[in-house]
């Protein structure tokens, strides 16, 4: 199961008191199940914030993937022309080093 982010509890936590205040003043509740619900509310909204800031890449995966180019076994082999290694490693040769 993954973990919550900060974000996600910092925001949740703001949400659920900023709403809970603005509908309390917003609709002048005076009785306890009015104010229950309007908390209630309160807690639903910041709920719904906590899980849109989810990460997305830590969901699971319901199946894999399918096809052969999928499976990390069977990656596609590139291969470099030697002509473009050598050019590449040449200049390194020649550079001077820190360290004597």
């Amino acid at each position: 199961m993954p973990r919550t982010t900060t974000a996600q509890v910092t925001y949740g936590s703001l949400t659920v008191v900023l709403t809970t205040v603005v509908l309390l003043i917003a609709t002048d509740a005076r009785s306890g199940a009015a104010v229950a619900g309007l908390a209630a509310g309160g807690l639903l909204a910041g709920l719904l914030v906590a899980v849109a800031l989810a990460p997305r890449g830590r969901r699971l995966a319901s199946a894999p993937a399918a096809g052969p180019a999928a499976s990390p076994d069977r990656a596609p082999r590139v291969s470099v022309p030697r002509a473009r290694v050598a050019a590449t490693a040449e200049p390194r040769v020649s550079e001077h080093s820190l360290r004597r």
